[in-house]
């Protein structure tokens, strides 16, 4: 039968893995002391929430599906009457613009924006988030000789771009100041009137080549 020698102690390690958890306190206290914590759960101050952003929209569902992974109570509702606040898109608009141009007239460059507006009000429309204006802008160089290449690589960054506007938008409904406003809402100044919210906006999105069969030069939006 073998056996095993007991394994020995070593002082001289002990030290060491004081040194180990000491490092790694200061380092969770230095943490803490900026303010950093773990990205999760953020709980809104109401339970339902109405919006006019489509919910067949791409923004639309991603914007709903961001909201409850954040807030899991929230759930939305179809009919304002039913909604203890209102998320209310003011406008959306996407534009291509040329920054660059060769010497024979052809674009060597674009610039993509994505410029969105909204507010939240409560159930009575006293506004608990006043109108907020959020962007975000790209530049891609460009070849007409590549069209299909650059047009899937245009839809990717508004993609993109469009998933950075909906981190922002949760921020913001998020926020302290969001929650404050909404427990103090009696203290804020009534509506002028308590209409329902505006129908989902048309189409206001500037036309861009990536909706085109073709790129062309010289199409975006100046």
């Amino acid at each position: 039968m073998h056996s095993f020698p007991a394994q020995r102690f070593h002082p001289a390690r002990a030290p060491r893995q004081w040194v180990r958890l000491l490092v790694c306190a200061a380092l969770c206290g230095l943490i803490a002391a900026c303010g950093f914590k773990l990205k999760g759960v953020s709980p809104l101050p109401f339970n339902t929430l109405y919006t006019n952003i489509s919910e067949n929209s791409i923004f639309g569902s991603q914007i709903r599906r961001a909201i409850v992974a954040s807030s899991p109570n929230t759930r939305f509702v179809s009919d304002v009457r039913d909604a203890q606040a209102r998320l209310i898109q003011i406008s959306n608009n996407q534009t291509l613009r040329e920054v660059s141009i060769d010497a024979q007239g052809r674009v060597e460059e674009y610039e993509l924006n994505l410029d969105l507006i909204f507010q939240l009000t409560d159930s009575k429309g006293r506004i608990l988030l006043p109108p907020t204006t959020l962007t975000a802008t790209r530049e891609i160089p460009y070849d007409d000789n590549v069209v299909q290449a650059k047009q899937g690589e245009i839809a990717t960054l508004f993609k993109e771009m469009q998933h950075s506007l909906v981190d922002q938008m949760v921020r913001r409904l998020t926020s302290p100041e969001v929650a404050e406003a909404f427990r103090h809402a009696d203290e804020l100044p009534d509506a002028d009137a308590e209409t329902a919210p505006p129908a989902p906006p048309a189409e206001s999105r500037t036309p861009t080549p990536w909706n085109r069969t073709h790129i062309e030069p010289g199409a975006g939006t100046r």
